[in-house]
C-alpha cells in the first residue's frame, strides 16, 4: 500500500477549507450531503485527493484560488469560547471578531475565562504547525492567584508536579506583587493543559515570538508576512492546493 503522504494533491475537504468556505469538518459534511463536485462529478468521500489542474465546486460554484497565508494577533476578552460553534450557546471568539477579517481559525485555544493573546490565521496547516508541542514555544501569562503566595512556593513549580494522577511539566513563575488576598505573577510554560493553574485571572501576553503588546481587548492586528516569515524561518511562499 502506498504511503498516503506520497500521493499527489491534498484531500478534498482540506482544499475546501483552505479556500475559506468552511472548516474541514464542515467540508466533510458538505461532501456527505452531495454538495461537492470534482471535475463536474458529485463525490461522496473526503478521502479523494485533488490534483493541481482539477476543479472543485461547492453548490455548483468553483472554488476561488486560496489566499496567501496570513496571521493576526487578537486580544481575546474573557467570556468568549474559542470555537466556531458552541453547543451551550455561549458567545464565541469568531462571532466577535472585527468584520474586516476573512474566515480564520485560531492557533490553539484560550479557556472561556482566559484573556490575552490569541493568534489567528486563514491557513489550517499553519495553525497546526504553530500549536504543535514540537515547536517548543514558550507561552507567557500574567496571572492573579487566589491567596498570598511566596516566591519560594512558586519556585517549586519549576520541578513539575503531579495532580490527580496527571503529570504537569515545569512552570517558571515570578512573583510580581501581593495585594490583599490576591497575588500577581508572571508565568511561563511550554505546553498548557486545561486548568493547569488555578487562578482568579489569566492573561496571555506572549506566544512564542509574538507579543500581546498594547493591543486592546477585542481588537485584531495583522502581523506583516515579512515579520512572521522571519520568526518562523520560512521563505516567501504562496499557498497551493497540491
Amino acid at each position: 500500500m502506498a504511503d498516503e503522504k506520497s500521493e499527489p494533491g491534498d484531500r478534498i475537504a482540506k482544499v475546501i477549507a483552505r479556500a475559506g468556505i468552511c472548516s474541514r469538518r464542515d467540508a466533510e459534511k458538505l461532501i456527505a450531503d452531495g454538495r461537492v463536485m470534482l471535475d463536474g462529478e458529485v463525490i461522496k468521500t473526503p478521502a479523494i485527493r485533488v490534483g493541481e489542474n482539477q476543479i472543485v465546486s461547492v453548490d455548483g460554484k468553483p472554488l476561488a484560488e486560496p489566499e496567501n497565508t496570513r496571521l493576526w494577533r487578537y486580544h481575546k476578552p474573557a467570556g468568549l469560547v474559542t470555537t466556531h460553534k458552541d453547543p451551550e450557546g455561549r458567545p464565541t471568539v469568531f462571532q466577535k471578531l472585527p468584520a474586516s477579517l476573512p474566515r480564520v481559525i485560531s492557533v490553539g485555544r484560550l479557556d472561556v475565562n482566559s484573556e490575552g493573546l490569541l493568534l489567528l490565521t486563514n491557513d489550517g496547516a499553519m495553525a497546526r504547525k504553530l500549536e504543535l508541542p514540537a515547536a517548543g514555544w514558550n507561552r507567557k501569562y500574567r496571572v492573579r492567584l487566589f491567596g498570598k503566595v511566596s516566591q519560594e512556593e512558586l519556585d517549586k513549580l519549576a520541578e513539575g508536579t503531579v495532580i490527580d494522577g496527571v503529570k504537569y511539566g515545569p512552570v517558571i513563575a515570578d512573583l510580581e506583587r501581593v495585594k490583599g488576598m490576591y497575588s500577581w505573577a508572571q508565568v511561563m510554560l511550554k505546553e498548557g493543559k486545561n486548568r493547569e493553574v488555578k487562578v482568579a485571572r489569566l492573561i496571555r501576553t506572549q506566544f512564542g515570538p509574538f507579543h500581546l503588546g498594547q493591543l486592546e481587548p477585542g481588537h485584531a492586528e495583522e502581523i506583516p508576512a515579512k515579520i512572521w516569515r522571519e520568526q518562523l524561518g520560512m521563505g516567501r511562499k504562496k499557498r497551493k492546493r497540491d
